[in-house]
């Protein structure tokens, strides 16, 4: 099926028969990513009185219980709700956010760079074995596209290894996070879907201030309340995978979340190519 898309001005076709999924498939019990050392996604058999939940041991059917961590396990979604009270009047959760069907997307490629080789900032201090996305690199690939087109943002971060789908991020394992100047350009574009393969925006361990995420919902730091100034129908997705065989450039996204009531949500980002048409 192809669908014709008028963004700008500019008519797109969208065949939805090819797509790329962004998300890590998440094999429980087995090699899996991981964050801050959670404990893996389990699944166990069912069982209830006489009744299994396994074909193997005899049961009707396969019947499984799962257990994960969101945040930790794998590709996930996650709302204003992850950093203000769950009882806050303007606290989205994941439920309760109202996605296109397909959104503007733009995919780019960041090289993370040493935060004592850059001007920019974080909270807390940045050390000289920080590697931080800047806002230069992303000026350097956004500035090519409107504002209209990067309602969703879409960052690959080099070296792109293929590790990155069962890698486990910890004290010795730091990944590159955002610097207070990247989100705050994010937010000038008006992106309000941001989606990376790093396992956080904000730095593994640091002393709980979650600067970029305040910074990317308006929320004020050290706070725990949206304020009418908050910016809450946005989302942050971490830990997807961008194979390299996918371009940088713009596309149209599919953002699948379960209607969870919580503030995440494991997900399924799928990217469309998008083709420039004339209409006559």
């Amino acid at each position: 099926m192809k669908i014709t898309i008028e963004l700008l001005n500019n008519h797109y076709q969208v065949n939805t028969d090819f797509s790329w999924s962004l998300a890590i498939p998440l094999a429980f019990n087995h090699q899996q990513p991981n964050h801050f050392s959670a404990d893996i996604a389990m699944a166990k058999t069912m069982q209830v009185g006489s009744f299994i939940g396994d074909t193997q041991q005899g049961g009707s059917c396969n019947v499984n219980e799962l257990s994960l961590n969101p945040h930790c396990n794998g590709t996930h979604t996650e709302t204003i709700a992850h950093i203000c009270n769950f009882s806050a009047p303007l606290s989205k959760m994941i439920s309760e956010i109202d996605l296109p069907t397909l959104m503007p997307a733009v995919l780019i490629t960041i090289t993370p760079e040493l935060a004592n080789q850059t001007n920019n900032s974080y909270s807390p201090d940045l050390s000289i074995t920080d590697c931080i996305i800047t806002r230069s690199a992303l000026e350097q690939v956004l500035n090519h596209y409107e504002q209209e087109q990067c309602q969703a943002v879409i960052i690959r971060t080099l070296p792109n290894e293929l590790d990155k789908q069962s890698r486990h991020y910890n004290q010795d394992n730091q990944p590159a996070f955002f610097s207070r100047e990247a989100i705050l350009y994010l937010n000038e574009l008006g992106v309000e879907h941001l989606l990376v393969d790093l396992p956080s925006i904000d730095r593994l361990h640091d002393d709980g201030l979650m600067t970029c995420h305040h910074l990317f919902w308006q929320v004020i730091e050290s706070t725990h309340q949206p304020s009418p100034n908050s910016l809450i129908n946005k989302t942050i997705t971490e830990m997807i995978y961008v194979d390299n065989q996918l371009s940088d450039g713009f596309y149209f996204l599919n953002l699948q979340i379960p209607a969870f009531v919580n503030d995440a949500a494991p997900s399924r980002p799928v990217l469309y190519s998008a083709k420039n048409i004339k209409i006559k």
